[in-house]
């Protein structure tokens, strides 16, 4: 296992498309959580849980990352260092609000070893920010890129939000031109979808909003391959854009499906065929460590026939697609030849693989190939 993925529940406030784990705080616990996340990685050690060969990829996400305390944040990864080999080369990944960012806070996130950052940017029109509920404004997103490149070292990825309500302003083409201008290294484009549990999900039940229309949905998300592509960047993923030699190398084992362990509430861990998962409320999941009880809530065994339907959509997800002979005959037949598919799909060099406009219907192929492999 070379892949560790540090889950900080920690927000000031809920965005309002958000259904992640989290735990909104005034004041972040910055201390207990470091603590408890070494002490439950301690755990799994004695346990003989894990067998973490030198670490490749340590990523920090959320929740709101960049709310830990700077020093606090260096600690936790020293205190990771110290209980497990991390590769002198290792990618290590902080997700951080755009107000987080400081002078100081950059300066200790060096000092750890943070050498690429996720900017949770998501627009740079501020009335957009205002309706998302975010705690940043767009002035605060050329001060944080801009603190960083002073600082030197980072690989910086800027998320973006597409396909919004059409009672919001139509800004996403200028949000693609804005983030082109501070020249990150790499770009997520994320659709909005209408989460039930979140206040989006209340006001689209309520009739006081409504997701966007399928055809501006699609016309964003090509108007993204299409801009991004044409400035360079690589269109490796769904949602995932880099320049040459810049993608997620931590992102990129989860579609490839390699073993990846996971620390902290709600945090998952792969070790095929097994995949488990941390409790997800704060208060319990520390609760737990405290009392030296097991944190995990629960797991699933992957048998294979799913092993293979999640090879199948994942490597779908991807630019390199999948091997024809992972796909049998008839099931690949029969999608090409569905009328509703045509364009969808193209085969080369021995790969099956998803065109864009594909890839907006990869959930609907999903479940094509599902029916075909239960032999429906």
């Amino acid at each position: 296992m070379k892949h560790l993925y540090v889950h900080v529940p920690f927000c000031r406030r809920r965005c309002v498309y958000c259904d992640f784990s989290i735990a909104v705080r005034r004041q972040i616990p910055s201390e207990r959580y470091m603590t408890a996340v070494v002490r439950e990685l301690e755990q799994r050690l004695a346990r003989g849980e894990w067998e973490i060969e030198s670490l490749d990829t340590i990523y920090l996400g959320g929740g709101t990352p960049s709310l830990l305390s700077p020093d606090t944040l260096g600690r936790l990864l020293a205190e990771v260092g110290r209980r497990v080999s991390v590769s002198p080369n290792a990618e290590v990944t902080l997700e951080a609000n755009p107000d987080d960012v400081s002078a100081a806070a950059v300066e200790a996130w060096v000092a750890a070893g943070i050498n690429r950052v996720s900017l949770g940017v998501q627009s740079f029109d501020d009335a957009v920010l205002r309706w998302m509920h975010r705690t940043h404004d767009a002035a605060a997103i050329d001060r944080a890129v801009r603190t960083f490149r002073t600082a030197g070292g980072f690989a910086i990825s800027l998320d973006l939000i597409f396909g919004l309500p059409d009672d919001l302003p139509d800004t996403f083409a200028k949000d693609l031109e804005r983030a082109l201008e501070l020249a990150p290294e790499h770009v997520s484009v994320y659709g909005l979808t209408v989460e039930p549990r979140t206040p989006f999900g209340r006001w689209v039940a309520r009739e006081e909003s409504a997701p966007a229309p399928e055809a501006r949905f699609e016309r964003e998300f090509l108007l993204a391959h299409t801009m991004l592509t044409g400035a360079g960047f690589e269109h490796y993923e769904v949602s995932s854009y880099a320049r040459p030699g810049q993608r997620s190398l931590h992102n990129s084992c989860y579609w490839s499906r390699r073993s990846y362990a996971g620390l902290g509430p709600a945090a998952h861990s792969f070790l095929p065929p097994t995949r488990r998962w941390n409790m997800a409320h704060w208060a319990a999941y520390e609760c737990t460590i405290e009392g030296g009880g097991d944190p995990r809530e629960g797991s699933e065994y992957i048998d294979r026939t799913r092993d293979r339907l999640e090879r199948l959509y994942l490597g779908l997800r991807t630019v390199e697609g999948v091997p024809l002979e992972d796909v049998d005959r008839e099931m690949h037949a029969e999608v090409l030849e569905a009328g509703d598919l045509q364009g969808w799909l193209a085969m080369d060099a021995g790969r099956l693989r998803l065109t864009p406009a594909g890839w907006l219907r990869l959930d609907q192929l999903a479940g094509v190939l599902t029916t075909l492999a239960n032999g429906g």
